[in-house]
């Protein structure tokens, strides 16, 4: 499965318009998406409009986590196939 790690994902605009083309692109629609930031409250409006991106338009397909502060960032990296890196 092919991993997407967006580092700054509090970013919620950039997250919204660069994720939600992956999650129409067919070849990326069952990736895993692993949002990163070290701002908790716009890390989860981050997960909240790409979890509904998700769910509308790719029927859920994708597995989208969150890591939160510098202790989760090399598991965010972890396995990721490609990194957006909005920071």
């Amino acid at each position: 499965m092919v991993k997407i790690t967006f580092m700054g994902a509090g970013s919620t605009v950039f997250c919204k318009n660069v994720l939600g083309d992956v999650l129409l692109t067919e070849a990326l629609r069952e990736c895993e998406i692993a949002l990163y930031d070290i701002d908790g409250d716009r890390l989860e409006e981050s997960r909240i409009v790409v979890d509904a991106i998700n769910q509308k338009y790719n029927g859920g397909k994708a597995r989208v986590n969150t890591y939160l502060g510098e202790c989760e960032r090399r598991e965010a990296l972890r396995g990721a196939s490609f990194v957006v890196n909005a920071i």
